[in-house]
């Protein structure tokens, strides 16, 4: 059966689900948020233990890493995301989500040709932009 490309896209425009927009966008809301209150709990918490304000930050980075890395190795994290969506791209957490999950799905292949190799391959270009970026920024800031 030969289609046209304008029968095609009639064909999955019929099939096609449509997306509950508010409810994603409301619990991406919701899950964005409470990763969020988390981190700043556990930021709380370390101010409250008495480490000063910057070591607190740094600490909390490191917690919420782990837990992000934690979560993910046990599958829990992506469960999560299939509700949260993009709330739980939350720059830190999200970011460990992806770095450690192409690392677990290609452990299998080996530790350098497998998971050294795939570990950044979608963290990879958001490094690479960010200090491309950040590098040109200073150049002009300096130049300025």
């Amino acid at each position: 059966m030969e289609m046209s490309k304008q029968e095609y896209q009639k064909y999955v425009k019929e099939r096609a689900q449509s997306s509950p927009l508010i409810k994603d966008c409301l619990l991406a809301f919701a899950i964005g948020g409470g990763i969020c209150v988390a981190g700043q709990l556990v930021m709380d918490g370390y101010t409250g233990l008495g480490l000063e304000k910057t070591d607190a930050g740094t600490a909390t980075s490191i917690t919420m890493v782990f837990l992000s890395v934690l979560l993910t190795g046990l599958n829990l994290y992506n469960k999560l995301a299939r509700y949260g969506g993009a709330g739980t791209l939350v720059p830190i957490t999200g970011f460990a989500n992806a770095v450690a999950s192409p690392a677990i799905d290609f452990k299998s292949e080996g530790l350098i040709t497998g998971m050294a190799a795939k570990m950044f391959t979608v963290a990879g270009p958001v490094i690479v932009f960010g200090v491309t970026a950040s590098v040109l920024y200073g150049v002009i800031l300096m130049l300025l």
